[in-house]
């Protein structure tokens, strides 16, 4: 099982060195996703892998569907290896899309649903993507009609499938599983070069620049670093884990699709953040782990009725930040996590001191990874008690982003530490280290887990004519944790730009909708530093006062 069957021209590869090291220590699992959830099907056949609103899927016949579903997208064309974008929501008709994609060796490359012309034009070019997976019923565009237009404009997309619907000209995932035989399709996919050292999936970075930088992660490397972390939150084959965010992000497969897989735990999935229906799934289905990016803990805590629901079978709530107003408001424990898509992953469970769980982000629960505070603009580690930027190296770690020379030069140390550019402090206790997030170096928004880089946002706000010069910065907000807020340097004469009008030239130029900037500030000149460099974190000073200002007084 063991070896690269089908490599993929532009991936930077683990070292037969580097591989033979994770497979001893345990931190690769020696399998394809594939393999994992036809042995999970074997040993629980009618246990409920995925659970939604609409409908639940048990281990068999999401096994089943998924036979099917990859040797009908193989004889449709599509071959092992090539790169499919995928625009689909969280919900088991997306879980079916995934796994067939593993199965049969089609690279996913996660995209999201809000993402347009911009976004999936640089990625189809860029992966040389030949598949395109939408969904057809989201409510807030018509993809299918948008993805028909892209492939249309994109010489290298040549199969538009779509799921949780049927549109003239394209193949649907339901047609596609009718039409293929069970056996048939064991057959054909008895055929695939497929190995555990294979591309699992093409997962973003959020960066800085308007280029998508691509991550491969693989099959064995996957399953190890999505099963460490799983043991770390003390997640069994009994759990039950709740997910209401995307499932293609690199979180939603290694906290939520993943474990099912290869554990046999089972995933509640919601199409959206609503934390009152949250309460609900996780009152009825006895839900044992759950886990808060971007709004949902800000809303949980602005929910006053939170008594009117039976969480006692909660075991954990993780989340970004905050986890100790969380663990007061619900009366669970709750932790503060750290997620990287280049290849980390920290968090705490129940059991951890209190201080850890709501003063850290953990640790991770694979003990080969390594991790250095450094100087950022040095290899120098930092003194004890000092602010470092994150660098960590380990099984997981990713060893360049996807036919990107340009960017792989800077990411990592001399001696392969990848560099996160976020900033934390070091805490040692009862001999185990542990960190906590301070901030970013990175000039980029986190709008509730998405991030969005500022230097893609001005590049397309500069080119509105009223425009002589834009800046975009964090703002902090209370739900989302940070929007963007836009300075602007107006050309003379020019009427004053707002949020909808600039909003409506930026969807208009193809930027995707969420990464327009929620509040637009005029300003004359761009303060700068000592050295003449624009200085940022004074915008970001002058917007967190303005908001201070504006607040309402509370009276006591």
């Amino acid at each position: 099982m063991a070896g690269i069957l089908s490599p993929i021209e532009g991936v930077t590869y683990p070292t037969a060195a580097r591989a033979a090291r994770s497979f001893a220590s345990g931190a690769w699992v020696d399998s394809t996703v594939g393999d994992a959830l036809r042995a999970t099907a074997q040993r629980f056949p009618d246990r409920p892998a995925f659970i939604s609103d609409e409908r639940t899927i048990t281990f068999r016949e999401l096994d089943e569907k998924t036979e099917r579903l990859a040797a009908a997208l193989l004889d449709l064309g599509l071959e092992t290896g090539d790169r499919a974008i995928l625009q689909i929501g969280t919900n088991v008709e997306s879980i079916i899309v995934l796994v067939a994609c593993f199965k049969a060796g089609i690279v996913p490359v996660c995209s999201l649903p809000q993402h347009r012309e911009v976004e999936i034009g640089q990625l189809a070019g860029q992966a040389g993507a030949r598949g395109y997976f939408v969904q057809a019923d989201f409510s807030a565009f018509d993809l299918a009609g948008f993805a028909a237009k892209m492939v249309d404009r994109t010489p290298s997309l040549a199969y538009l499938i779509v799921s949780r619907g049927a549109v003239p000209g394209t193949s649907d995932i339901e047609t596609l599983v009718a039409s293929t035989p069970l056996e048939a399709a064991r057959q054909r996919l008895a055929l695939v070069k497929l190995g555990s050292e294979d591309v699992l999936s093409f997962q973003l970075s959020g960066g800085t620049t308007g280029v998508p930088k691509i991550i491969p992660r693989f099959h064995a490397e996957y399953i190890g670093h999505s099963s460490a972390c799983m043991n770390r939150y003390r997640m069994t084959s009994e759990g039950r884990f709740i997910y209401p965010l995307p499932i293609v992000h690199n979180a939603g497969q290694l906290y939520a699709l993943l474990p099912p897989l290869v554990l046999g735990s089972t995933t509640v999935l919601m199409p959206k953040a609503d934390v009152v229906r949250m309460l609900e799934l996780i009152e009825a289905h006895r839900v044992t782990h759950a886990l808060s990016i971007g709004p949902i803990a800000p809303q949980l805590l602005a929910y006053q009725d939170v008594g009117k629901h039976d969480l006692s079978s909660l075991q954990l709530f993780a989340t970004m930040s905050r986890a100790d107003a969380l663990e007061a408001h619900l009366g669970v424990p709750c932790s503060n996590l750290y997620g990287i898509t280049e290849g980390l992953l920290l968090g705490s469970p129940a059991d951890e001191p209190v201080f850890v769980r709501h003063h850290t982000q953990g640790a991770s629960g694979c003990p080969d990874d390594e991790i250095r505070l450094l100087d950022p603009d040095s290899e120098t580690e930092v003194e004890s008690g000092k602010m470092g930027e994150l660098c960590f190296r380990g099984p997981s770690t990713l060893g360049g982003f996807f036919d990107n020379p340009e960017a792989n030069a800077t990411a990592f140390t001399s001696d392969g530490f990848y560099r996160t550019g976020d900033m934390v402090t070091r805490h040692v206790i009862d001999g185990k280290t542990y960190v906590t997030f301070e901030g970013r170096l990175r000039d980029n928004v986190n709008r509730g887990g998405e991030k969005i880089g500022c230097e893609e946002v001005e590049a397309f706000v500069c080119q509105h004519p009223s425009v002589v010069d834009a800046k975009l910065v964090a703002m902090p907000d209370e739900t989302y944790g940070e929007k963007g807020c836009i300075f602007i340097v107006t050309r003379p004469g020019a009427e004053p730009l707002d949020v909808a009008t600039l909003g409506a030239f930026l969807v208009g130029k193809g930027l995707a909708k969420f990464k327009c900037p929620e509040r637009v500030e005029a300003i004359e000149e761009f303060p700068v530093t000592r050295v003449g460099k624009l200085d940022k974190p004074a915008l970001k000073k002058r917007i967190s006062d303005i908001l201070t200002l504006e607040k309402p007084e509370v009276k006591s």
